[in-house]
């Protein structure tokens, strides 16, 4: 872990080392065993307003810069990424309790986001318009200025990186937020990568620090647009003080996805997939699979081989063995976990799998018979936790799915692909998949949510990233002053 270590970046970019800031320093511990990696500078509400001080001087030199010259940087730091996969990984493993598997697609996954970004960088700025007055007409796309990026813990680096990449190629500076507990691979990460990169001076600041900083981050002036991605409660506070100060806020919050199996699939890879897509990084995702919604024709066996799936899996300590889940982040999240699991069982469903922990592991879990009003299933576990209800009609089906605040992701397992795409047509949600389970994501693809899962902004694709960072003008030009009757 050296190279992280062994930087001048703390020096030139506020927060991004090892240093205290005005919040003093925080403990990096690993949620596996409670030790305690490093120490890290924790910002203040001040650091804010000396971060984007110097980052609106800095902003307008980098966005004057050619287009190529900072597609460069950012192909510079994919390229980093895949160089410093194994530590950076390590981090990933360690800080957030990741399997190996999810450190490397964290990795892999920040590398493709900086080469997306790259080719950002020299799309066309804007276009010609038709006018009914003898002048040229045009809009252009101008870099919004300072965006505002809040990461979550769950996937640190991806939920960091999508944001701060395109914004940095598209001519912004970037003031990152990242969770306190996951601040090295969420946030001194970026910061150590760029650098190296020759990302100029005061483009990127990183502060890590709690729920003051973002507030202050949302309400400073010079701040443009917020990316958000966390709980809706949180969520909504931000929306709020976004609205009252007048600036954009593209928000990316909770889910509790459902996953439609019908009774013509292959049973085992339909539990196979939804196992993934319930354990997937112990169900600590906004998009995991949170309600199985399965044919009553094979709901029972369903939940009896998913729940065969979820004893077979191992948990433990992810930095010293080969598992299949490691530890949840904290404590608290354990607790809450847990309480949704044994409120379900009391409103209802049966315990086929798991419902058990040691310290921070939480046996993956399975609920069969689920009613729709146990809290499992009517709420967002975050957790590794599989509630399985059945439906006797598509109709009825669509109802359940329906029938939930959140709109992030569904996924349909069915022998009949083109009918599930008429089924989707009637689930108002961010993204469908298809036969897969909900878990999936891609740099050059839409990401955003309905409803409580957000305000249906799109972070990735081209189209998506360019309305999230910039801004449009409208540009007229003409030979020579018009008449006019005044």
């Amino acid at each position: 872990m050296a190279w992280l270590d062994d930087s001048p970046w703390q020096s030139r970019i506020h927060i991004a080392g090892w240093v205290p800031g005005s919040g003093g320093d925080h403990a990096v511990t690993e949620p596996a065993t409670g030790k305690e990696l490093t120490r890290i500078g924790q910002a203040g509400p001040a650091d804010v307003a000396a971060a984007t001080s110097r980052a609106a001087e800095a902003q307008r030199e980098w966005a004057a810069l050619p287009y190529d010259r900072r597609a460069a940087v950012l192909r510079r730091a994919g390229d980093i990424w895949n160089e410093r996969a194994a530590e950076i990984g390590e981090w990933i493993v360690r800080e957030s309790g990741s399997i190996q598997a999810k450190a490397q697609l964290e990795t892999h996954t920040a590398a493709e986001e900086c080469y997306e970004a790259a080719a950002l960088a020299s799309h066309p700025a804007g276009e010609v318009l038709r006018s009914a007055q003898p002048r040229i007409s045009l809009t252009r796309r101008v870099p919004a200025g300072i965006v505002g990026v809040i990461s979550p813990f769950n996937f640190p680096l991806i939920l960091s990186i999508r944001s701060v990449a395109p914004a940095l190629a598209l001519g912004n500076a970037v003031i990152l937020k990242p969770d306190p507990r996951t601040a090295v691979c969420g946030g001194v990460a970026l910061a150590r990568v760029f650098e190296e990169a020759g990302l100029p001076e005061g483009v990127l600041s990183v502060l890590p620090g709690g729920a003051d900083v973002g507030e202050a981050l949302v309400t400073d002036p010079l701040v443009r647009v917020i990316s958000f991605t966390g709980s809706t409660r949180a969520g909504r506070i931000v929306g709020r003080l976004a609205g009252e100060h007048l600036k954009r806020a593209h928000l990316e919050l909770g889910g509790n996805s459902a996953l439609i199996v019908t009774a013509d699939v292959d049973l085992d890879k339909a539990v196979s997939a939804g196992a993934f897509g319930s354990f997937m990084h112990q169900g600590q995702i906004c998009m995991t699979t949170g309600r199985h919604i399965v044919h009553a024709a094979i709901a029972e066996d369903y939940a009896a081989a998913l729940a065969e799936h979820a004893d077979r899996l191992p948990v433990g300590d992810p930095a010293t063995g080969q598992v299949a889940l490691g530890p949840v982040i904290d404590a608290g999240q354990r607790d809450s976990i847990h309480r949704l699991v044994t409120g379900s069982i009391a409103a209802g469903a049966r315990l086929a799998a798991g419902g058990t922990y040691e310290d921070l592991f939480y046996r993956p879990t399975v609920l069969a018979g689920t009613p729709v009003t146990a809290p499992a299933y009517a709420e967002e576990v975050f957790g590794p936790v599989a509630p399985v209800t059945a439906f006797e009609t598509l109709d009825q089906a669509i109802a359940l799915a329906t029938d939930s605040p959140y709109g992030l992701k569904l996924g349909i397992l069915t022998g009949d692909g083109l009918a599930a795409m008429e089924l989707a047509e009637r689930i108002p949600v961010g993204a469908v998949h298809i036969n897969d389970q909900t878990v999936s994501d891609e740099a050059v693809a839409p990401f955003g949510g309905l409803g409580a899962s957000g305000t249906g902004a799109r972070f990735g694709g081209v189209q998506g990233n360019l309305d999230a960072f910039t801004e449009v003008q409208w540009v007229t030009a003409q030979s020579k002053i018009p008449d006019y009757p005044f």
